[in-house]
């Protein structure tokens, strides 16, 4: 596994990256008759938390197999702006085909994984955990859930082969909260826990009545939050979500709900600025 997936699968999504880029090759380089071998070094240009260097860096072999790395900043460190992240070797039109793809990708994970330790940082000590959704990037879902585990948050289900949620559609579909919980609980097995969303107290009370196990409070206000948590009996999970940000997280983890679903995490957390640098550092 490399940061989540089979290499087999992370080669299938990167050689696709590299023939979306170049169909036809790269035309610049050719161009310019560039040939010979080069060194290369990736560098922080901001503060960042790495995430991704080794399936970033499998890029530059599959565009050459002459291509060889060092990776200089461990997984999950937090690395200075300034901060030379991995030093590659090979032909120089190699480096130069694969920079882009590979900095796209690192550059992804990393923002990723800063966002991740941000949110963990603000509800520590709290007791709540933060987790990911499946707002993820088509393709590329476990390399971003690596990410968010290696800034230190946690996942949710991978996908809805893993857990069973009964969001607001299944309930609608189903007529009620009690009627979609009932019938999941009965079909569900012995070993599987069921998780209905509400979006208000009754809803809420209505899910206690049909036995929930775990609630997921979607969009309610922290006052409302706060009056499910003192109402909740022993033993049943509470998560939050929708809405949250990094500002609000301390404050609906305060109010004593066991998680807090995050999907900014991947959908929205900002690229790390990272560069490619040919030749030595200066």
């Amino acid at each position: 596994m490399v940061c989540g997936m089979s290499l087999q699968d992370l080669d299938a999504l990167l050689l696709r990256a590299l023939a979306e880029d170049a169909p036809y090759g790269d035309r610049t380089t050719e161009a310019v008759g560039l040939s010979g071998e080069g060194a290369a070094h990736l560098l922080a240009k901001e503060n960042v938390v790495v995430a991704g260097l080794p399936a970033a860096l499998r890029t530059f072999e599959l565009a050459d197999a002459a291509c060889s790395w060092t990776i200089l900043a461990a997984e999950g460190s937090r690395a200075t702006s300034g901060s030379v992240l991995a030093k590659v070797t090979g032909p120089v039109p190699a480096l130069l085909l694969a920079e882009r793809t590979a900095l796209n990708l690192l550059q992804h994970l990393c923002g990723i994984a800063a966002m991740a330790a941000r949110a963990a940082a603000a509800v520590e000590g709290t007791g709540a955990r933060v987790l990911d959704t499946r707002k993820t990037t088509p393709g590329l879902r476990n390399l971003e859930k690596y990410a968010v585990r290696t800034g230190g948050a946690f996942n949710h289900r991978m996908g809805l082969s893993d857990g069973i949620l009964l969001k607001d559609n299944h309930v609608a579909a189903a007529g009620s909260v009690g009627a979609a919980l009932r019938a999941a609980k009965e079909r569900a097995g012995a070993l599987w826990r069921v998780e209905v969303e509400v979006t208000d107290l009754p809803g809420f009370r209505e899910a206690l009545a049909a036995g929930a196990e775990v609630i997921l409070l979607d969009n309610m206000s922290d006052e409302e939050m706060g009056q499910a948590v003192a109402e909740r009996p022993a033993g049943v999970v509470l998560e939050a979500s929708g809405g949250m940000t990094l500002d609000r997280l301390h404050r609906v983890a305060a109010l004593g709900v066991d998680f807090i679903s995050m999907g900014a995490l991947t959908h929205s957390a900002p690229a790390a600025d990272i560069s490619m640098e040919l030749g030595p550092i200066p």
